[in-house]
């Protein structure tokens, strides 16, 4: 099932929007590319980490 900017996994939900949709991006695509589910959001948010992170973006809310 393809996520989306509205509906995501419930362990993106601490993630700024901008990392979260990253990640949700990433997802996807590993989706299409045969990936099981767990697996694919695994590597995605580690992936959109890694994307943040060499943007000096902020990864999670404030708070989290």
């Amino acid at each position: 099932m393809p996520w989306s900017k509205n509906d995501y996994p419930d362990s993106l939900k601490n993630f700024t929007a901008p990392v979260r949709e990253k990640a949700v991006e990433i997802a996807n695509a590993l989706l299409e590319d045969g990936y099981e589910e767990g697996r694919a959001i695994s590597i995605a948010t580690a992936q959109a980490k890694e994307w943040a992170e060499d943007r000096h973006k902020q990864v999670r809310k404030k708070g989290h």
